[in-house]
């Protein structure tokens, strides 16, 4: 049997809460492996980030920032994603760790990414909340699970009870 050697680990990480436990599950993930460490975050419709159902962009360690998004600029989300990857590079404690912003469609965009960078494994939460979400199952995650020729390693974000 063949062995795999993993030196590139991609972590996908939202704005949700949960991607404090993505970035560090994966980013232990990857120095017990000896691996490079990217993380990705992606913007989509800017519509989206302003909703009421999203929440605002996330700290690390406890600190939550609220920051009003306008509408249509993506340069002003491009600036923030940019601080937001810095701030979970910064909670790594790993100034190696490479950051990429990309727009489009999240599955789609994580998959071209992984591509990119030559990832050996992508790292992504599952955090499905609503019982219309897991019945029609528009998750990124499962997206990514079917077209994905590259390993997934699957965080599941939800609490337990």
């Amino acid at each position: 049997m063949k062995t795999i050697n993993i030196k590139k680990v991609l972590i996908a990480v939202d704005y949700d809460p949960t991607a404090q436990k993505v970035a560090e599950v994966g980013f232990s993930l990857a120095k017990a492996m000896g691996a490079e460490v990217i993380l990705l975050h992606v913007l989509i419709d800017p519509v989206f980030y302003s909703s009421s159902e999203y929440s605002p962009i996330m700290g690390f360690t406890g600190s939550m920032d609220t920051v009003p998004l306008q509408l249509g600029n993506i340069e002003e989300m491009k600036r923030i994603s940019g601080q937001f990857l810095e701030k979970a590079k910064y909670h790594l404690g790993d100034e190696t760790i490479q950051t990429v912003i990309k727009e489009g469609d999240f599955a789609e965009s994580i998959l071209a990414t992984a591509k990119e960078v030559h990832a050996d494994v992508i790292v992504m939460g599952s955090h499905s909340r609503r019982w219309l979400d897991e019945i029609l199952m528009g998750s990124v995650t499962k997206n990514v699970l079917h077209l994905s020729t590259i390993p997934l390693f699957i965080i599941p974000t939800r609490k337990r009870n």
